[in-house]
């Protein structure tokens, strides 16, 4: 009952390999996600050049910035909710990347 003195109780390794692709498969679509809006937002469909020019270089690096600025936010928000729920009273001690403790 390692629990009751503060410790996680230790997972098994399915356990672990199973968080592990959830892990991968959270990453992979939020991956997926930015690529779409930011690409949609930025690259012009008509393809008149080769390369990015400037404009859509930096439309991209603000795109991603701001993608990754609203992840860690929605994510901090919804691990303080989340203790705050489970009466950890702690809202808004979080502050893992893409919903988990990367």
């Amino acid at each position: 009952m390692s629990f009751l003195f503060g410790r996680q109780p230790q997972m098994s390794s399915e356990q672990k390999i199973a968080q592990a692709e959830a892990e991968v498969d959270m990453v992979s679509d939020m991956y997926t996600r930015l690529v779409g809006s930011c690409s949609k937002k930025c690259i012009d469909t008509s393809y008149r050049e080769p390369d990015l020019n400037k404009g859509e270089s930096v439309c991209l690096d603000r795109c991603v910035a701001k993608f990754f600025e609203v992840n860690v936010k929605v994510s901090e928000k919804m691990q303080g909710e989340a203790q705050s729920q489970a009466g950890g009273g702690a809202a808004g001690a979080g502050g893992g990347r893409f919903g988990g403790g990367m």
